[in-house]
């Protein structure tokens, strides 16, 4: 998401930065800019012209005008700004009233309530450790309401059976009941979407609301809807006294438009937002976080955080025993890396929380998603043990390389690209031996000029490389 929008707002803080002073007429032109930038992301006018105006007061301040630093300073009001507009900060779900905790979420058929139902229970449970029930009011779709079911069996959360012919009221208050029995902490609710905003769906979800009045009501959006997405949250938020709203499928989404319009719109904040379709896809929203990915200053606090929650820490005290003792890395360590990877939703994913990481074209960013990884798996899964744990004898092997190729169904040039990836990582924790290498993310962070720090139990996969400026000056004493 914001793929787009970092792309022309990355440029345009490139030109400030280059500015010696500020002046009226050079700022007037940086919103212009940006402008162009918000209104191509799809973000309603009114929204854009709100942040404008407040851009443009406080960058003609003296402040900015008679800092040392204008380009740096009008910077920090842009990101002030889109931060205010994101919701100002990040906005928990009220777990604190008296269980159970009731949830209503609402919203237009296909904006993926059903899923983020589904996501936000497994969220509450593994997260904040709650009980959870789950329950469909939705009696116009049978498939919604088993949908859920199969969803809550994955996750591991009660279900409250429904039915077609049954009043949605009836369901919610029996679901409740059954909660407040069995002392669950939470119960969710999820209600029939439309088409389109009616006035019959909406006297539904009224009604529905004051029976069973629900500690969070949460208003689910597609954020590839665009400018559609400021009416219908506009319709939601008049019909109903909405706490926040879960954004979904902002992977596939470049814009995000709808994330800026919506919280301007409902004047509520984002509490969630979808990343994926598997169910451990649920990441909280942090606006300022946002926002500085948005302006190319990465997101470093939500990769700790998903580095500490995702990654297997005894593998990687293992793996980095191991190399430390000059035990060679073999195809399996390469294996449990790339799964550690993929928990944390890829390199692409991981590459996009970085500070001053510039957008990479597609193909180049494809080479980072799932599909590489599920190849990368499919290819070490198709070796036998014995190649597995002795990376040499795939070397200048044709007749291993095509059974391989074979079993994994690629082509035995795939598999040799592989073992050429595997021999460059190979090469690198050969330095841990001697304790030179420091870890994965010290080396993008070099690659990158940022400097990064390690992430939580993580074993090194790269070495401490220099910078490019730390090779200029070693070429320079060589001379």
């Amino acid at each position: 998401m914001f793929d787009n929008l970092k792309s022309r707002l990355n440029k345009t803080i490139r030109n400030l930065r280059g500015q010696g002073r500020l002046s009226e007429e050079n700022i007037k032109a940086t919103l212009k800019e940006v402008r162009v930038a918000l209104l191509d992301a799809d973000v309603a006018l009114p929204v854009v012209t709100k942040f404008l105006g407040q851009v443009k007061d406080k960058a003609l301040g003296t402040e900015v005008l008679e800092s040392l630093k204008p380009g740096d300073m009008m910077i920090k009001i842009v990101k002030d700004e889109l931060t205010k507009l994101l919701g100002h900060k990040h906005s928990e779900l009220n777990l604190k009233a008296r269980p159970p905790v009731v949830i209503l979420v609402a919203g237009l058929q296909g904006a993926g309530k059903t899923t983020s139902v589904g996501k936000l229970a497994r969220w509450l449970k593994e997260s904040k450790k709650k009980s959870v029930l789950v329950t469909s009011t939705d009696i116009y779709r049978p498939a919604a309401i088993d949908q859920l079911e199969t969803l809550a069996e994955q996750i591991g959360v009660s279900f409250y059976p429904s039915r077609t012919d049954q009043d949605p009221k009836l369901i919610a208050d029996n679901a409740i009941d059954q909660a407040r029995k069995s002392l669950t902490d939470v119960v969710i609710i999820d209600t029939a979407g439309r088409l389109h905003v009616d006035d019959d769906m909406m006297k539904e979800i009224k009604d529905l609301h004051k029976a069973t009045n629900p500690v969070e009501t949460l208003f689910v959006i597609d954020s590839m809807l665009g400018q559609d997405a400021a009416n219908s949250a506009a319709a939601f938020a008049e019909a109903l006294p909405l706490t926040g709203t879960i954004l979904t499928k902002v992977d596939g989404d470049a814009r995000g438009g709808a994330a800026l319009s919506a919280v301007h719109m409902t004047e509520k904040p984002i509490k969630f937002m979808g990343t994926g379709e598997k169910t451990e896809a649920l990441e909280s929203f942090h606006p300022e976080r946002i926002a500085s990915r948005i302006l190319g200053m990465g997101d470093l606090e939500s990769l700790f955080e998903k580095a500490e929650k995702q990654i297997d820490k005894d593998k990687a005290k293992k793996l980095t025993s191991k190399l430390k003792s000059g035990q060679g890395f073999n195809y399996e360590d390469f294996r449990d890396q790339m799964a550690q990877m993929r928990k944390m939703g890829g390199m692409k994913d991981i590459l996009g929380k970085l500070p001053n990481m510039p957008n990479l074209p597609s193909a180049a960013t494809n080479q980072f998603g799932d599909n590489m990884l599920k190849q990368t798996d499919a290819i070490i899964g198709s070796m036998t043990p014995v190649e597995r744990r002795n990376p040499q004898l795939l070397q200048n092997s044709t007749s291993r390389l095509k059974r391989i190729a074979g079993g994994a169904g690629v082509t035995p040039k795939d598999v040799k690209n592989l073992i050429r990836q595997f021999s460059q990582m190979q090469k690198m924790m050969k330095k841990f031996k001697g304790g030179k290498m420091k870890n994965m993310m010290g080396m993008l962070g070099s690659k990158l000029g940022g400097g990064m720090t390690k992430l939580p139990g993580m074993p090194s996969m790269a070495g401490g490389m220099p910078s490019q400026k730390n090779k200029k000056k070693k070429k320079k004493k060589r001379k």
